[in-house]
């Protein structure tokens, strides 16, 4: 709960170097120095993360609370930190614009922050001020309601999208509960898990939508009896790409094990419905909306161990094949991390639920653009099945993310 207390006090304190440029927070508190900030996000993070990894080692020896009181504990955390201004990230405030500039009838998918020239574009960072849309139809419809409800005030589109962010938390935490082997373990990974409330929901993410429907989705195919259970599940993994386009990972690990079983039939349908969704989804905003993916798919983030590759292949290469060269390698990397973690998998995790997971998670330590809050898309499988090892390794990562990446789109992010 001490990692927890921080990451309030540091929304409360806003504007800060670890949150948005102004504060959208009740509190109004005195803000934080830019150092003292970041050293109390830091503590955040990690006193966040050694608390997870001994909630999750005590459950693991023997410890088993009411998964209820747990998700009552995180339910009251998470709708508190909603309440504050989002920290350790600007991304909200993308949200809030380009919700903003589709309400206003503009294309955001043509639009920049920075075009729309308001107070909505004061708070981007500015990293992301000349960048459109990289959201697909689904995340454009989810911000263009708010901005709605927002209009010329920023703090309140923010402050809607920050409620409906911790509404699907708790959503996605009810539902693990309800469905997982052993509800404790996934109250502990997703619901009350300090780290992932720090993460997520204090940073507004739009990430918890997909693990919303990624749940749906790996449910679903766990319990597939029929044609109509597969359409399903397509149309799920096609709403989920429609948010982020990183949803395509789950699409793969739910049609992996069924071209393993030869179950061409099957794969074929819940492909085709994810293609059929896809397609509906752009084509009500025009396949330009894909254009800023294929610009956004170059980017490496810094600090990160690609950005040191990069820089030293385009000293020796130049910079068109040093981005060759990491397309190339990363990929491969996330695969060759996914069958390793799948080989340290036991074998009565079902393929729907372990292939998923280990993909998203070697996808979060290969990619050359990855952030903390992208562990959402590994948490929510890895709540369905019981504890094991790899989970807490997750959990470390994740840490180690937020740690480099909290600056509350300050500076580089």
């Amino acid at each position: 709960m001490a990692g927890l207390a921080l990451f309030v006090l540091v929304g409360a304190t806003a504007p800060n170097y670890n949150t948005l440029r102004a504060p959208t927070t009740w509190l109004g508190l005195p803000a934080l120095p830019g150092v003292v900030s970041e050293v109390v996000t830091c503590l955040a993070v990690l006193l966040s993360c050694v608390g997870t990894l001994r909630l999750l080692d005590a459950q693991g020896r023997g410890w088993s609370p009411d998964p209820r009181t747990l998700f009552r504990y995180g339910a009251c955390a998470a709708l508190l930190v909603a309440q504050l201004t989002p920290v350790g990230s600007s991304d909200t405030a993308s949200y809030a614009a380009y919700g903003r500039i589709a309400a206003l009838g503009g294309d955001p998918y043509l639009t920049t922050p920075v075009q729309l020239g308001d107070a909505y574009a004061h708070l981007v960072s500015d990293a992301w001020r000349d960048t459109p849309s990289v959201y697909g139809p689904v995340a454009m419809w989810w911000q263009t309601a708010a901005a709605y409800v927002g209009g010329d005030r920023p703090w309140l589109t923010i402050w809607v999208l920050m409620l409906a962010n911790a509404a699907v938390f708790l959503g996605v935490g009810h539902i693990l509960i309800r469905v997982a082997d052993d509800p404790v373990r996934a109250a502990l990974m997703w619901s009350a898990n300090p780290l992932l409330i720090g993460v997520l929901v204090a940073g507004g993410h739009l990430d918890t939508l997909v693990a919303g429907l990624a749940v749906c989705a790996v449910h679903l195919a766990r319990r597939a009896r029929g044609r109509h259970h597969d359409l399903a599940v397509g149309v799920l993994i096609g709403l989920a790409c429609g948010a982020k386009v990183s949803a395509a990972l789950l699409g793969a690990g739910l049609v992996w094990p069924l071209l393993r079983r030869r179950a061409w039939a099957r794969a074929a349908c819940v492909t085709a419905a994810a293609a059929l969704t896809l397609a509906v989804l752009y084509g009500t905003c025009g396949l330009h909306a894909l254009g800023p993916l294929s610009a956004a798919s170059h980017m490496v983030s810094s600090p990160s161990l690609w950005a040191g590759f990069d820089h030293v292949a385009t000293a020796l290469l130049g910079s068109r094949a040093s981005s060759a060269a990491i397309a190339v390698l990363w990929p491969a990397l996330m695969l060759a991390l996914a069958w390793l973690f799948h080989r340290r998998l036991p074998p009565d995790v079902p393929a729907v639920v372990a292939t998923p997971f280990v993909l998203a998670f070697a996808w979060i330590l290969a990619a050359p653009w990855s952030m903390p809050w992208y562990a959402a898309l590994a948490c929510a499988p890895a709540a369905l099945f019981r504890h094991h090892r790899l989970t807490q390794y997750l959990v470390a990562a994740t840490g180690v993310l937020a740690l480099v990446h909290n600056g509350g789109g300050h500076g580089w992010a």
